[in-house]
């Protein structure tokens, strides 16, 4: 997919609505003054099609047009199940081998 869209990666805290999932981002970024690292967290009400994404899985998510007041963003991928300990194969990287 080329576009512009932005792109962040999460995991699902919480899964309570119809095709609906929050996803939480976690970034960092140094702090200007005192040079110390700083997390921050945020998240985001994100659309989910299938509607089978459970809580704890990690996904990515990409932005899209509005779908709801709140709900600005589509899950692009599921990276990793809870419950897994190795990361799933994209689907675009195994087409292309």
């Amino acid at each position: 997919m080329a576009n512009n869209r932005k792109r962040l990666t999460g995991h699902v805290i919480r899964h309570s609505m119809q095709k609906t999932v929050v996803v939480e981002v976690e970034s960092t970024k140094l702090h200007p003054l005192y040079k110390k690292v700083v997390r921050s967290r945020k998240s985001y009400m994100v659309h989910d099609e299938t509607d089978s994404i459970p809580v704890g899985a990690i996904v990515k998510i990409v932005e899209s047009r509005p779908i709801s007041k709140t709900k600005h963003w589509a899950v692009e991928e599921v990276i990793q199940l809870p419950g897994q300990t190795d990361v799933l194969p994209a689907s675009n990287e195994s087409e292309a081998n």
